[in-house]
């Protein structure tokens, strides 16, 4: 697997959940194109937009957050996974998150209309 501009940790965390979820980096399609938006110069003259396509599931993601093209891959990995994990079902962290702040806002609408 190849090593992006991000901290070892990450490199290795990234690494850990592409095994875990049966991703292979032969199983990505990986494009780059110009970004757009700020950046000035560096984005108008480099190819830092990453597009990546898992080909089993057909799922594409695109990613041109930061202006480095190394570190855009990674988040597009990461992006990549977590659109996987939600396909298959698997209860993420994230998941959590959004069910937790979901029921807050019901019991709060309940209060409020009583």
């Amino acid at each position: 697997m190849p090593e992006f501009a991000v901290s070892e940790e990450k490199n290795r965390w990234l690494a850990q959940k592409m095994a875990a979820l049966g991703v292979r980096e032969e199983d990505l399609t990986e494009t780059f194109v110009r970004s757009s938006g700020n950046g000035g110069q560096h984005v108008n003259k480099t190819s830092s937009c990453v597009q990546l396509k898992h080909n089993p599931t057909g799922i594409r993601v695109t990613c041109m957050r930061e202006r480095s093209q190394s570190v855009n891959r990674f988040l597009a990995r990461r992006e990549l996974l977590e659109r996987i994990e939600l396909v298959s079902g698997v209860v993420t962290p994230e998941m959590k998150r959004i069910e937790k702040l979901r029921k807050q806002k019901d019991r709060r609408r309940r209060r409020n209309s009583a």
